[in-house]
């Protein structure tokens, strides 16, 4: 490794668990967009929330779902809680128990005709009932709570748990293209015509036994053969792609198998990114938790430094603005490209993970959180990312991911004339935001990452999009919101920040867990190199000292 690629990794390690507020402080002076600029950005995307929401015939299905049953009403967390619930529990007895408390008190009527789209009317009914469209006139004399009631008098908690799942897997296939490849290529055909792009994605949550592993990569294989032949050499930028989670590829992804990871999985990937080389499409690995960052980053540089792969630019890498080490690890991309002479995508997200980051250092007792608590923080480093990203041309094809009305028009502000970058947008979520916006304007191409998975993996990823987006912080969750002025939905970041306070006032420190009775315990950060070290080390004389 070259020094400054070494210099990058330990700033990269530096900034885990760096002070929040410190660490947007420098984020935020560090960024080029004028103040004149960023209002400018303000009105425009303003202007582009009022156009969306006046075309409601065209709303998606998942933008309607949220504004109906988001986490602001004690349906939507009860929908939440249930469907993340079934993900977990074994046996029927405990899953009946859950129904009858979550979705009997349901004030369900509230919900009935407010929605303009028929689906998610339907699914009102189909998410308490059988799962199928219910004539509601037939319940005009009762409530909703009457009659479920009554139907589980007379059928059981059984018939309900099934209809949740049934109604889960309806509303899930909205959002997933296909239940194999063959089939999301075909549904993308006749969705989206021949100049369609996607990201594929082979669902799976992370491999629990060497088996899922095997079938993941099969999954892989088989996806590219099939998409690379589809993609009928248009090449990695305006031709079909795959996203590849390293969680999938082996059972052990973490740190501390570091060893065996690297010796077994690195292979499966390297034949997976050897085969996207041989019919030229893109495959980007796919960001996960933060404590596997560090592997990741060696894998990937494994991958850049093989020779086999030298004349292939669609080695991509997917990274996460929520992060602290965000801009360090967009840093180290770009040292990378130049050390190797190579052109990297790499694709720009929020992030996925926050609650369980959140969680995480809290019950390690780490110094800090390795994710912003605050919305505007990620936010403002997406801003600066994608200026990193930007001005990195041609050494990074930057992709950005977002359904932000406000990151977007940003975007579009501070490319410029320049076109050599994508958008990416969710199957399913965007595409009147994305239709509106290329009314608009010239837009750059506009991807879609589009999973493709069986219902055993649909679920698991369907909560997930549902929890990322139905919090009521989310651009998503208010996007629609008519009540909420779309001023409101587009606020500066930049600006909120400089307002403060720099991180979430109701979330505690890992340290004050407990609050002020008594401080959590202080914990190691096994995940990280230094970390490690200095723990061996002080054990290393701990054991020779005399007692």
């Amino acid at each position: 490794m070259s020094e400054s690629l070494a210099a990058s990794r330990r700033t990269i390690r530096d900034a885990k668990l760096a002070a929040e507020d410190a660490r947007v402080v420098d984020i935020a002076a560090g960024l080029h967009v004028t103040p004149a600029q960023r209002g400018a950005i303000e009105d425009d995307a303003a202007r582009l929330v009022e156009q969306v929401r006046a075309r409601r015939s065209e709303h998606s299905v998942l933008d309607v779902f949220l504004k109906e049953f988001g986490l602001a009403n004690e349906e939507g967390v009860a929908l939440m809680c249930l469907a993340e619930a079934l993900l977990r529990i074994p046996d029927a007895a405990t899953v009946d128990a859950l129904i009858a408390d979550k979705i009997l008190p349901g004030r369900w009527a509230d919900h009935i005709g407010n929605s303009n789209s028929t689906f998610v009317n339907a699914s009102t009914w189909a998410l308490m009932l059988t799962g199928r469209v219910i004539a509601l006139d037939k319940f005009a004399s009762r409530s909703p709570t009457d009659v479920l009631g009554r139907l589980v008098g007379r059928a059981g908690e059984p018939v309900i748990r099934n209809a949740m799942r049934r109604a889960m897997r309806i509303l899930g296939s909205e959002f997933v293209l296909g239940r194999d490849i063959e089939e999301a290529l075909r549904r993308g055909a006749s969705e989206h015509g021949a100049t369609g792009v996607f990201s594929f994605d082979m669902l799976g949550e992370g491999a629990r036994t060497a088996a899922d592993a095997l079938r993941y990569f099969e999954a892989y294989v088989a996806a590219l053969d099939r998409v690379g032949r589809a993609a009928s050499g248009r090449g990695t930028r305006v031709g079909s792609g795959i996203s590849v989670k390293l969680s999938a590829l082996h059972p052990r992804y973490e740190f501390s198998q570091y060893a065996r990871v690297l010796d077994e999985l690195y292979p499966r990937l390297f034949d997976i990114a050897q085969r996207a080389a041989q019919w030229n499409v893109g495959m980007s690995v796919d960001a996960e938790e933060a404590d596997r960052l560090e592997l990741s980053l060696d894998l990937y540089e494994r991958l850049a430094r093989a020779p086999e792969l030298a004349r292939w630019d669609g080695l991509g890498l997917v990274v996460q603005a929520y992060s602290k080490r965000a801009l360090p690890v967009i840093d180290w991309l770009i040292e990378l490209a130049r050390v190797t002479s190579r052109r990297f995508p790499v694709r720009l997200v929020k992030g996925a993970y926050w609650d369980a980051e959140i969680k995480r250092a809290q019950e390690n007792g780490l110094p800090d959180f390795p994710v912003f608590t605050q919305k505007a923080n990620t936010d403002v480093a997406y801003l600066a990312c994608a200026e990193r990203l930007l001005a990195a041309r041609p050494s990074i094809y930057p992709q950005f991911a977002t359904h932000n009305a406000h990151t977007v028009t940003a975007v579009l502000a501070i490319a410029g004339d320049a076109v050599d970058f994508e958008f990416q947008r969710l199957h399913g979520m965007g595409e009147l935001l994305y239709r509106v916006a290329a009314e608009r304007a010239t837009l750059p191409q506009v991807r879609i990452y589009a999973p493709v998975g069986g219902h055993r993996d649909l679920l698991a990823y369907l909560v997930r999009r549902l929890l990322e987006n139905g919090a009521n912080s989310s651009f998503v969750n208010r996007f629609l919101d008519a009540g909420t002025p779309a001023r409101d939905v587009v606020r500066d970041p930049v600006t909120l920040v400089a307002r403060g306070p720099h991180r979430h006032p109701r979330i505690r420190l890992p340290s004050a867990l407990y609050g002020t009775q008594r401080r959590n315990s202080s914990g190691f950060d096994l995940t990280d190199v230094s970390s490690v070290e200095a723990l061996t080390t002080a054990l290393a004389v701990q054991s020779t000292r005399q007692f």
